[in-house]
Parts: structure tokens; sequence; C-alpha cells
């Protein structure tokens, strides 16, 4: 989610990648937006007259303006607003559906289940490899929005983010129609 560094990343003399410096950035990379194309997909499975919470997202957030399109209610919040998730909570929503910071994406996850309503929150693929999805999805159905293609996360200086390295999918409860749907993305 971040540029890799613009030192050298790969050392001649030791003939290798120094990896680093390329896994490990020194910036907060949290702050990566959704583009629009990453939204449509998800819109479909929103049950109707629902009320949809983003809680990681401003009012120009593609989820804000996409679902409302669609006809949805949307309550957004944003920490920057004084809303942080791990302690604001609406007072009227029913669904979930948001790209939460990936870094400390148990506590995220904890958190969302905590409500007891549905959910669907973009998340790394590469997090299945955690014992933390495990633990928290052990008796409830995790269930998964992939796609065929990788996001491409737009920077807060509005560049697309081409240097992804891993894919990402909705993780969701209790809100998709089966367990794994596989969805072709439009970019």
């Amino acid at each position: 989610m971040s540029e890799i560094n613009s030192e050298i990343v790969y050392n001649p003399e030791r003939r290798q990648i120094d990896s680093k410096k390329i896994l490990y950035s020194k910036w907060n990379n949290d702050e990566c937006y959704t583009p629009w194309y990453w939204v449509e997909p998800i819109i479909k499975y929103i049950p109707k007259w629902s009320i949809v919470w983003c809680p990681f997202d401003k009012i120009d957030s593609e989820f804000v303006k996409q679902i409302t399109n669609a006809g949805y209610q949307v309550v957004c919040s944003h920490i920057d607003n004084w809303q942080d998730f791990f302690t604001y909570e609406p007072d009227d929503w029913d669904i979930i559906i948001s790209n939460p910071p990936f870094t400390n994406k148990r506590k995220y996850f904890e958190r969302a289940l905590s409500f007891w309503k549905p959910f669907a929150l973009i998340m790394t693929n590469t997090w299945l490899n955690d014992a933390a999805p495990k633990q928290l999805f052990k008796d409830k159905e995790l269930q998964l929005l992939m796609f065929n293609k990788r996001m491409k996360f737009i920077s807060p200086d509005g560049r697309d983010n081409d240097k992804i390295t891993f894919s990402s999918s909705y993780y969701c409860w209790n809100f998709l129609p089966k367990q794994i749907i596989m969805e072709s993305l439009i970019q």
C-alpha cells in the first residue's frame, strides 16, 4: 500500500534483494483509498432498505458515493472527524462496508464482529495465513468476495498505487449468499 522506499533495494554486491526495505515502510501507509470499481461489486449484496455504516470513510469516499448512488442510506465516519471506530457507533445502522486500515487488522475485525451485524471489510488475502482470522471466525462463517485481479489502491495524493504485491478480498460475516464468491473486476 505504500511506495517502495527510494533507497536501493537490490544490492549488487550481495546479489540479493533487501526485503526489509520493500516490506517495511517508515511512512504510515494505512490511509489508502478504494477505487470505484472495487465498491461496485459489493453493492448487489446489500439487503434492500439497509442503512450502511462506512466507519473509515469521509463524505467523498467511493464507498459513500457509490452506495448512496445505488439508493441506500449511508452513515459515514472517520477518525479525522473524531469518530474512532473503537469508541464511536452511529445511532442507526444495519451493516458495515468499508476498507479498514491494514495495521492492527485483528482489532478492527474483533470490533466488527462484536456488533453481531453483517459486514464486508476489505483485507489482504495473505491475512488468511495468519492465526487471527482462524481464531476470529472459528465459530462464525467467514465469507469471501474474491476477485480476478488485484486492487490498485489510491494514494492520498490521488495516484493509483500500481505497486501492490498482494491481492485483497471482502472479508464478510453474515453478508453474502454463500461462503465464497468470485467476481470479475472492470478496471
